[in-house]
């Protein structure tokens, strides 16, 4: 059955982690169905939500693949 996901994302230094974790959405875009992300360039941050709306099992392999890259903190809803 399909769920809905709410995935925050905190990106240290974006300028280093952007491109993998944009390749990482990208490879689930079929899945995502709204992002929304703000910079805090004074913080050398990024806050990124993603909904997500798929089996639970391809939730947490989305959430494991960001999870992974160096920098990036995130955290998963599911309902």
């Amino acid at each position: 059955m399909k769920k809905i996901a709410a995935l925050s994302a905190i990106l240290a230094n974006p300028a280093q982690t952007q491109s993998q974790f944009n390749a990482a959405v990208s490879d689930y875009q079929e899945i995502v169905k709204g992002r929304l992300g703000i910079p805090f360039d004074d913080k050398k941050a990024a806050a990124i939500s993603i909904i997500a709306y798929a089996e639970e099992d391809i939730i947490i392999q989305f959430t494991d693949r960001l999870s992974a890259i160096d920098g990036v903190s995130v955290n998963t809803a599911i309902y």
